[in-house]
């Protein structure tokens, strides 16, 4: 296999945890080929280099070997090399500024609406480390 998709590539690589979100990554121009821009069905090859940007730290790789399925955490090094800068990463140790969570006492449970709003900045800041750490998922795979 000399080429495959990025969006399929990254979600093998488990950069992403659907191919829908890798899909979307790429054509919300987050991800980039080379320097260049990458639609989902672009093809990437052994020798490639590629920059996914994902919340504040952006991550880079480079493809060793093509892949379509998805495979186990301690597999990804022989697929693929993290060549991300060390500075990169340090932003994800970096504590987040001025996130806090504060109600007013006697407020009572969030509506459905708050709730929401809380869940989205969480997403935003925190997320799976397990791609760049090379942290394994407790979760079984999907063959």
């Amino acid at each position: 296999m000399a080429e495959v998709r990025i969006d399929k590539y990254l979600w093998a690589i488990k950069v992403y945890k659907t191919r829908a979100d890798a899909t979307d990554a790429c054509k919300g121009n987050k991800v980039h080929i080379n320097g260049g821009d990458a639609k989902p069905s672009k093809s990437v090859k052994p020798g490639d280099v590629i920059t996914v940007r994902k919340n504040e730290v952006t991550f880079t790789f480079r493809l060793i070997n093509t892949i379509e399925k998805r495979i186990g955490a301690k597999l990804v090094p022989e697929y693929a090399e993290n060549i991300t800068p060390q500075e990169e990463l340090e932003k994800l140790r970096r504590p987040i500024e001025t996130f806090f969570l504060k109600r007013e006492r006697g407020t009572g449970r969030p509506t459905k609406k708050e709730r929401r709003e809380m869940d989205d900045l969480w997403d935003r800041y925190f997320f799976d480390s397990e791609d760049v750490y090379g942290e394994e998922d407790d979760e079984e795979e999907d063959y």
